[in-house]
């Protein structure tokens, strides 16, 4: 089974489908898919290990729209264009429909309603002039999350949705977290207007953090990241760190009591399931798919508004160390057995096999 996966970028600072996209591929093609991924150049791309069955391969737009007219439908069973909106992945949803080779999208949240009410006349002119199409005339669409299904049925699509969530590369995770009782939450995400960092700000301004930390990693537009330590410059307690990448990251996580996401809306959020793998208990929205958070007791799921934040950061700050402790092994238990890569890369083989089949 040959499978192309397109994606417009793989550098570190894009966001988590540039680390759960590759991480997928490893694993499928340890299944023995053959897996050839085409993305575009970028400064800093995460490292893909060599294996015989997966191929990385840098293309252009215009590179790429040149593969796809000479393409043939014998060169490759199945196209799996990973995310919307971007002209470069559907340059590769135009050329599978017309040479008839089957293709999936997963729309990785961008349909959830807060991203269509982002800049909506170019969502609007976007639809019109490629996205609504590729998207009627997708043979599968994979969602990560049933929330996100629901939000695309309720945009009135009616091709076939399939549900798996995104995984974590457990081998990644060297040690679990120990020293708890730091008194330390950990942002860790890209820093963009949708990840709620202003309101989390607003919310630990009006609490009493009883000696807590609020660090704040992460990478994002410059002068957007100026404007959030300009607000914070009155929270001797908050601090900026920069973005943190490999073992870096993982220190960062572990040296946490409380992972943050205060988000407006997220497909998934992979740091809730990387902080959750080493013990690390996680507060974030219902702009995320993460009720196994508090079905598991292994976090905090709530409405997003700053009131919401500052009950829960409250609620947090007073709770006895012994809870943390209890909260993290539920969650190292949780990501064991849901969300493996391992496990969701078996599922998406799986589906592959359907669609070729149908």
């Amino acid at each position: 089974m040959k499978v192309l996966h397109i994606i417009a970028s793989i550098d570190e600072s894009a966001g988590g489908p540039s680390r759960s996209v590759p991480k997928t591929c490893i694993e499928l093609a340890k299944l023995g898919v053959d897996i050839e991924i085409i993305t575009q150049t970028s400064p800093n791309p995460v490292k893909i290990p060599k294996n015989e069955n997966l191929k990385l391969v840098y293309k252009s737009i215009r590179a790429l729209n040149k593969l796809g007219s000479n393409l043939n439908k014998s060169d490759v069973d199945l196209i799996h264009i990973q995310h919307i909106w971007n002209p470069y992945v559907n340059v590769m949803a135009y050329w599978a429909r017309k040479k008839n080779i089957p293709y999936i999208i997963s729309t990785r949240g961008m349909l959830e309603p807060w991203i269509l009410a982002c800049n909506p006349w170019k969502k609007k002119l976007g639809m019109w002039l490629y996205q609504n199409t590729a998207i009627r005339k997708a043979d599968h669409l994979h969602a990560t999350a049933q929330m996100e299904a629901d939000n695309i049925r309720k945009l009135g699509y009616k091709t076939p949705i399939t549900n798996i969530p995104n995984g974590i590369d457990l081998s990644e995770v060297k040690t679990l977290k120990t020293n708890y009782g730091t008194k330390k939450m950990v942002f860790l995400s890209r820093i963009h207007p949708k990840k709620g960092i202003e309101l989390l700000l607003e919310a630990w301004r009006t609490m009493d953090s009883k000696e807590w930390t609020l660090e704040i990693a992460g990478d994002g537009n410059p002068s957007y990241v100026e404007t959030l330590k300009k607000s914070a410059s009155d929270l001797k307690e908050v601090c900026f760190i920069g973005p943190q990448y490999g073992e870096a990251k993982w220190d960062c996580i572990r040296s946490a009591d409380v992972m943050v996401l205060p988000t407006f809306s997220e497909n998934f959020g992979i740091v809730v399931a990387e902080a959750l793998a080493v013990g690390v208990p996680v507060l974030t929205t219902m702009g995320t798919p993460w009720e196994d958070l508090e079905t598991h007791k292994c976090g905090w799921w709530i409405e997003l508004s700053v009131a919401n934040l500052k009950n829960t950061l409250e609620n947090i700050v007073n709770s006895p160390i012994e809870e943390f402790v209890a909260m993290g092994k539920r969650g190292t238990v949780l990501v064991k057995e849901k969300y493996d890569t391992k496990a969701v890369a078996e599922d998406i083989s799986a589906l592959y096999n359907q669609i070729i089949l149908e």
